[in-house]
């Protein structure tokens, strides 16, 4: 099996660091990505990483927070049958604890048939969508870090003539890591190197 190469990737100009496999292509050399947001790309298997900074939803709990991103994301891409397929407890994580207020992180993993880009329904793929959702409580944001993997690619769809039609075939048939294995590395290696990013008053 071919080996996978890792670098830690700097993200909001460095603030934040991550590691993830060198195949994930910085989408923001592409096209324009919003500020709140990092997003990368592995063109050959539509497979897609991305990190946002999201401001702190005081309402949602803790416990189901990654679930209810989740159901934002499927609203929000108008996807079809969204079923959460396992989620996690809450889990402190004290490397990320501001002054002496803790940060916790909950994950969920879901399923959802959704189109690229402007495409219509007819055109959707089944997709397997990872979420993590770490609450830094301290600087009210909730960053979101979300992996899209392709199950089932839809012949209608713009990514059949990069990835081919038909069921997607597991990482590990082309020598690569699961999608699984980088979304817990992303989330596992995920770090503040300057909270200065959460606004000048802290």
């Amino acid at each position: 099996m071919a080996q996978e190469k890792y670098s830690q990737r700097a993200l909001f100009g460095g603030a934040i660091s991550s590691l993830f496999p060198d195949r994930f292509q910085d989408v923001s050399n592409v096209r324009q990505v919003p500020d709140h947001q990092e997003a990368f790309v592995d063109p050959a298997r539509d497979e897609s990483l991305i990190i946002e900074l999201l401001d702190f939803k005081p309402d949602v709990a803790d416990s189901g927070s990654a679930t209810w991103f989740l159901q934002d994301l499927a609203t929000e891409q108008d996807a079809e049958g969204s079923v959460v397929i396992e989620q996690t407890g809450v889990v402190e994580v004290p490397g990320l604890s501001y002054g002496n207020v803790p940060s916790v992180v909950t994950t969920v993993v879901g399923q959802m048939a959704i189109s690229k880009g402007r495409q219509g329904r007819e055109a959707q793929n089944t997709v397997r969508v990872y979420v993590a959702n770490l609450r830094l409580k301290g600087v009210s944001t909730d960053v979101l870090i979300t992996a899209y993997e392709p199950i089932h690619i839809n012949p209608l769809s713009e990514s059949a003539t990069a990835v081919g039609a038909g069921l997607a075939a597991p990482a590990l048939q082309s020598g690569h890591v699961p999608m699984l294995e980088v979304f817990r590395l992303a989330v596992s290696s995920f770090k503040i190197n300057d909270w200065n990013l959460f606004g000048s008053g802290l």
